[in-house]
């Protein structure tokens, strides 16, 4: 069994975005059988215990939720695929779980929302994460002229609703936000993000991760990404404390990868000294980021696997979890 050097931080978040069966649509209402053969992994590493402690539920329509749409795959904004008894599969495991508004395919639907009614979006965000027992999830991925007064007004309106709450005990509460893998590809947002929302002193946001980057993006590279959070980017975007950053790690691609397979060989084993030791640089005071996010669970489309049998991620990040003694439940997240 491998060691790591803990002087530092603990892991604290170690999740999974999850796609469901049709590429992150989510347009069907899961028969719960057949969702536990497909994903007991991710609920049962084969001890008994979780390979992850959240799982990101992926992708809500911003316009939708804006609008509280109803049709055939959404009621009230929120697709039909994300149910009360989903929710309730992996929160009664110790799981916790969030909804994720956006992504790469949604920046339009993002900016219509933000050009439109963003208060009301907050709201509507608000209401669906108290209504689910769900945190929330800001995916905007426009990576020039970003609408930071609509997203602005997002964030308000949605802490109206729900304060944000330190001790992590309101699951609603829970608010982040993805960010690039480094600060030189979504920077003006990173740079609002950091100044307004991910400050240790006032904390809007619980915190960023840092979005995916390519399967083939080496660790190194990775880590010099999630360095440049936490330094900066001179010039544009300020530091972010560890403790308000997690790094994101493909679980699958064209195939199994070792991050999903064998955690020995895996990039969540290589950069683990970095995750846990990294220290503050400008922002923050202890060192360590929060943990990983891994993409993606479920069917992501786009020709790569899905995470359904035989091709089941608990000797990557099932043994991940147990290796790093990941909390579960989830834990208060550390806040300086």
């Amino acid at each position: 069994m491998l060691t790591f050097s803990r002087l530092n931080a603990q892991m604290q978040v170690y999740g999974l975005w999850h796609c469901y069966t049709d590429a992150c649509s989510w347009a069907s209402v899961p028969e719960m059988t057949l969702f536990d053969t497909n994903n007991h992994w991710i609920i049962d590493r084969g001890d008994g215990h979780p390979s992850v402690n959240v799982v990101v539920l992926s992708f809500v329509n911003p316009v939708k939720l804006m609008n509280l749409t109803t049709d055939s795959g959404d009621v009230n904004g929120i697709p039909i695929g994300m149910t009360t008894p989903v929710v309730n599969y992996f929160q009664s495991k110790g799981v916790r779980v969030m909804m994720s508004i956006g992504g790469f395919s949604y920046t339009k639907n993002w900016d219509k929302a933000l050009g439109s009614n963003p208060t009301q979006l907050g709201i509507n965000a608000a209401n669906a994460a108290k209504q689910f027992n769900v945190g929330m999830e800001i995916d905007y991925e426009k990576s020039s002229n970003p609408n930071l007064t609509g997203l602005q007004q997002f964030v308000s309106a949605y802490r109206s609703v729900v304060p944000y709450d330190a001790t992590g005990s309101n699951f609603a509460a829970r608010l982040t936000i993805d960010l690039g893998d480094g600060d030189t590809y979504l920077t003006a947002l990173a740079n609002y993000a950091t100044t307004n929302w991910l400050t240790t002193n006032n904390p809007v946001l619980d915190y960023a991760n840092a979005m995916v980057a390519s399967q083939k993006t080496s660790v190194g590279a990775l880590e010099n990404g999630w360095q440049q959070h936490i330094s900066g980017l001179s010039g544009s975007v300020p530091p972010l404390a560890p403790a308000k950053l997690t790094g994101s790690l493909w679980v699958v691609g064209n195939s199994p990868i070792a991050n999903c397979t064998n955690f020995s060989a895996s990039d969540q084993s290589t950069a683990a000294n970095f995750v846990e030791n990294v220290p503050p640089n400008g922002a923050g005071t202890s060192n360590g980021m929060l943990g990983y996010m891994f993409w993606g669970g479920g069917c992501q489309g786009n020709g790569t696997v899905c995470t359904y049998p035989p091709n089941t991620c608990e000797g990557g990040v099932g043994v991940g979890s147990k290796t790093f003694s990941i909390p579960e439940p989830m834990t208060g997240l550390r806040q300086q």
